[in-house]
């Protein structure tokens, strides 16, 4: 065991025996971070939630991106970059040991063109308006999402079909505001929930049909906040939740009735000796969140596809041996540092945006196809290994060798990252740090070109060409015809805030990604837990939950 304080925030943090052999055998020291701090540096070089208009670098045409236009490098379409007149193997250069690495890292990363977005592009069907994503067909604006058709506005999704608003769910269809569920039918403002249909506003339910406004219920049908009604009481209450109104004020309602069940300490099933929450499928794994069948893993979020041996990783699939990697997936063999890496790669350092086939690369960005490089030069193999180990020794060192890529060489605003999700900063707290900060211009704001009926059977077809305002922060957002199709079909109606907000407030309705040491509220046995003691929530071990369902 091994505990040091944190060069960033102070805080003690311990390396386990476990962790120690991981560092070992990726041949890396101990991390100098603590957790939270590893993952707010990792995810502080991602922006995956904001999309911006630019032109394409070779084509000029105008195209869609991740990257902001204030970019320094080059951005090509993604049909222009995996073609074959793209080949960043030009940009390659010596290693220089005068310098510092990232020093030379940060010089070849200014120039390499990179793609506009992270999709696994060849296998996506009319699903443009969609970052971090892969083999979606008819999608527009979800993210980290992967096998899904008809759906918007949503994250975190796998397998899901003509749904709206969703957040880490699995496996819908027809369904509307769920967060942390699956295998949902025709079913709205759901949470922590499984195989439900026909229902709104439940939360921790299971097998329920017909049901509103309830809690912790099993294999029930026709209740209304967790008292049985008839089939006709409660289509008359289904049918006057057709109005904004009349949703916010169930909902308000609902948000209260709910803190009175007990909630379970941690979420997951199908799980062998983890600690985390929001776990499915998974063994062996060390303060996990949100992951589905990682073995052997430790600080790991967002395992999407099932993975093994992985540490300090952030939505990463089909993966095996990755230390302090980020968004890199299918089939992906023994990466160290590396961010945005994808389809078929093995034995990569500190590389970024290397796709298809790569492998036994180092310090290399925006390559396709290529073997034994360092800083996009290729070497024979015996050379590369030989000068790989010599720069190792470097930056030793220099002091970098170990760490992840520095803040200075995220050119992401801090606000606009993955990062700030988790954990917000203000403007002068991310300055500080070395971050870059994104100002959204108000004056391009525009005011609302229409009142929006508050019932959908009331409102036109022209909704689509009409500009809305946020509620809450007054950023403009559209009505897309599909969406609009979606809300006529469940008769709910047209939502008064944009996607950006409704996606905060779901994040905001979850907990932490932090266990806290506690006692079951019932038999005060010591349990580890995933809920702030200061939220006030009556937290239960699993036996006391199990026994205090209906």
């Amino acid at each position: 065991m091994k505990r040091s304080n944190c060069i960033e925030c102070g805080e003690l943090f311990q390396s386990t025996e476990d962790h120690l052999r991981f560092y070992k055998l990726f041949e890396v020291s101990a991390p100098k971070r603590c957790p939270d701090c590893r993952q707010l540096l990792r995810t502080s070089h991602i922006n995956q939630l904001n999309l911006f208009k630019r032109e394409c670098a070779a084509t000029k045409k105008s195209i869609l991106s991740h990257f902001p236009p204030a970019s320094p490098y080059p951005v090509f379409s993604q049909e222009y970059w995996y073609g074959d007149a793209v080949d960043n193997i030009a940009f390659g250069r010596d290693f220089d040991f005068g310098r510092p690495f990232f020093e030379q890292f940060a010089e070849l990363s200014q120039v390499v063109p990179r793609p506009a977005l992270f999709t696994d592009y060849q296998t996506d069907e009319n699903s443009s308006y969609t970052n971090y994503s892969g083999r979606n067909k008819n999608c527009y604006l979800i993210f980290d999402a992967d096998d899904n058709w008809d759906c918007y506005y949503s994250y975190g999704i796998n397998s899901c079909k003509n749904s709206v608003d969703t957040y880490r769910c699995e496996n819908l269809e027809l369904c509307y505001q769920l967060t942390d569920s699956r295998k949902c039918y025709q079913s709205a403002f759901l949470e922590n929930c499984e195989g439900c249909i026909d229902s709104y506003f439940l939360s921790n339910c299971i097998s329920c049909k017909n049901c509103i406004g309830c809690s912790n219920l099993r294999q029930k049908e026709y209740h209304y906040f967790n008292k049985l009604i008839s089939k006709t009481e409660f289509e008359e209450i289904r049918a006057s939740l057709t109005s904004l109104a009349s949703l916010k004020k169930l909902k308000n309602k609902f948000n209260t009735f709910k803190l009175s069940f007990p909630q379970k300490a941690l979420r997951g099933f199908k799980n062998e000796n983890v600690s985390g929450n929001y776990l499915t499928n998974c063994r062996d794994a060390n303060n996990c969140f949100d992951c589905r069948g990682l073995h052997s893993g430790s600080f790991c979020n967002q395992v999407f596809i099932a993975s093994k041996d992985c540490m300090d990783c952030q939505e990463i699939g089909e993966a095996e041996l990755l230390y302090e990697c980020i968004d890199s997936g299918y089939s992906e063999y023994n990466l160290r540092f590396c961010l945005n890496i994808l389809n078929q790669v093995s034995f990569l350092t500190y590389c970024d945006s290397c796709f298809t086939g790569c492998s036994h690369l180092f310090g290399c960005v925006g390559l396709k196809r290529k073997n034994f490089c360092i800083l996009n030069k290729e070497y024979s193999e015996a050379d590369y290994h030989l000068l790989k180990d010599k720069i190792i020794s470097h930056m030793k060192a220099t002091g970098e060798w170990g760490d992840f890529f520095p803040a200075k060489l995220s050119w992401i605003p801090y606000n606009l990252s993955t990062a700030s999700s988790f954990f917000p900063l203000t403007k002068e707290q991310a300055l500080e740090r070395g971050y870059t900060w994104h100002e959204a211009d108000k004056k391009d704001y525009l005011p609302q070109t229409a009142i929006v009926a508050d019932i959908i059977v009331c409102v036109p077809d022209s909704i689509t060409k009409e500009i809305l305002s946020c509620s809450s922060c007054k950023k403009n957002y559209r009505i897309v015809q599909q969406e609009l199709l979606f809300y006529r079909t469940l008769s709910l109606p047209i939502p008064d805030n944009c996607w950006e907000c409704r996606h905060k407030e779901r994040i905001s309705s979850r907990s932490p990604r932090k266990i806290w040491d506690q006692e079951c509220n019932s038999c005060n046995i010591s349990i580890q837990a995933a809920y702030d003691p200061a939220r006030g929530e009556k937290i239960f071990c699993d036996s006391c939950y199990l026994e205090s369902l209906d």
